[in-house]
């Protein structure tokens, strides 16, 4: 059949794209998925170009169609009237409206240029959430001109007004912005360009951060939780079977007693750095450190986030562990100075929680962040006082251990159970290990701070 003739069934439409990002990958692939679900056959074209398949990704990206680029719109098939009015059902009016969900994801930080859902989450009020229909991508900024505007409409149960802009980012700072006169009735636009929309502290934009790193960990519990917990709780069975059950004691309680808080404290600290070290690595290595740099959260906020994910993993790691050794013969874990367990626990966690952070931005590969993990933080953590009391060193040993911040830590939280510890003879030794410990955390964090600030190995 010649083209005249198939001219004659094919079945027309228009759309503009609005983004000023153009059709780029992720609405093309979008649109190519919505223009499959029609019985026809669908084919589109920038201004005067050739005729494409819509149901093509690759040929769609091809047409390099880019803000305020026309598109002609023809259909053949049973469906036909259907699929050329794709795009107007893009702009949620039609059936085919995407996403149906109006509730963004925690894990929501993904960033698709200029329409991150993070950025959506940080900085627009839930009006302006309401009446957008462009919260996921740029292909539903793509709306048809031939189709009848229609009296109202809904969206997630919501009745909107007549004549609603389908787009409500047009004030904002990155974006072109309408004037007050061109704007229709009842549009609510964001503050000029230049003002400030979120004073002083992000904080839905941090909650988000928080809770996609918590999600990230406990989806996978098993391996995150439960597995360094029953790992750390074998130290404890194989060094009791090894000394023995002739009763020796340490510190005035048997060795189970002893070795007990340390060995939390020890799987404490170990899971917070692991779950520091992961994050930035992986986004570095997989091409989504964007995620973590693109939306408006500060660097402070950003380190609370990460470091917050960390020291709640580590807690819940300390809860699993505390739980399995109050079932083993002969432990102990009354608490002496709740004081103590709380401050060095949290501490410790924060400690190495700092230092993993530290280790992603630096590491490159896997590689480097496992020879930190086997080649640093193992042997000081093995070599702090764990499964001994340092007074049985030699004086050159003894002076390495103090030298060791993880021994004042562990020694720290055994003496909030056991009202004893190696750190000194007296409890004031222990009070000015832990304001020693504050302290070191606060130069850690501002080093922390001023490396992110930087963007060394970040932005490069």
């Amino acid at each position: 059949m010649s083209e005249r003739a198939l001219h004659h069934a094919w079945v027309f439409g228009e759309a503009v794209i609005r983004d000023p990002t153009g059709l780029h990958a992720r609405p093309a692939v979008k649109l190519t998925k919505l223009a499959k679900s029609f019985a026809a056959a669908v084919e589109i074209r920038a201004d005067a170009g050739p005729w494409v398949n819509a149901k093509s990704p690759n040929a769609v990206m091809k047409l390099r169609a880019g803000h305020e680029t026309a598109l002609a719109i023809r259909a053949s098939g049973p469906d036909a009237e259907a699929a050329v009015g794709f795009s107007f059902a893009l702009t949620g009016e039609g059936r085919a409206f995407s996403p149906r969900r109006c509730a963004l994801p925690m894990t929501a930080l993904r960033l698709t240029p200029p329409s991150s859902s993070a950025i959506w989450l940080a900085v627009a009020p839930p009006s302006h959430i309401l009446v957008s229909f462009s919260m996921r991508s740029s292909v539903q900024l793509i709306y048809a001109s031939n189709t009848p505007a229609r009296e109202s409409h809904e969206i997630c149960g919501r009745r909107l007004p007549a004549q609603r802009a389908p787009d409500s980012r047009r004030g904002m700072a990155d974006q072109p912005r309408t004037t007050a006169s061109e704007m229709p009735l009842g549009h609510h636009s964001f503050p000029i360009k230049g003002e400030p929309v979120i004073h002083r502290v992000n904080r839905i934009g941090l909650w988000t951060l928080y809770m996609k790193e918590v999600r990230r960990f406990f989806k996978v519990q098993t391996q995150t939780i439960w597995a360094p917990a029953i790992t750390t709780m074998l130290f404890l069975v194989i060094f009791s079977v090894a000394m023995g059950r002739g009763g020796r004691v340490v510190l005035g309680v048997n060795f189970a007693t002893f070795v007990a808080p340390g060995l939390i404290a020890m799987g404490m600290m170990q899971n917070a750095f692991a779950n520091a070290s992961f994050s930035f690595l992986a986004g570095k290595l997989q091409g989504t450190i964007v995620d973590f740099l693109m939306p408006p959260l500060t660097e402070v906020e950003l380190m609370i986030g990460m470091i917050g994910a960390a020291v709640t993993r580590a807690v819940l790691v300390g809860l699993a562990l505390t739980g399995a050794m109050l079932l083993w013969p002969g432990v102990s874990l009354a608490v002496a100075h709740p004081w103590a367990v709380l401050w060095f626990g949290l501490m410790g966690s924060v400690f190495l929680a700092l230092l993993g952070l530290l280790s992603s931005i630096w590491a490159e590969k896997f590689d480097h962040n496992a020879a930190v993990t086997n080649f640093v933080i193992a042997p000081l953590s093995l070599l702090s006082g764990t499964f001994y009391v340092i007074d049985n060193l030699s004086p050159l040993f003894q002076a390495i251990s103090r030298a060791n911040p993880f021994f004042y830590v562990i020694s720290g939280f055994r003496f909030g159970f056991l009202d004893r510890s190696d750190i000194g003879s007296t409890n004031l030794a222990v009070l000015h290990s832990a304001i020693g410990l504050g302290a070191v955390n606060l130069v850690l964090a501002l080093a922390t701070y001023a490396v992110l600030r930087s963007g060394w190995k970040l932005r490069s």
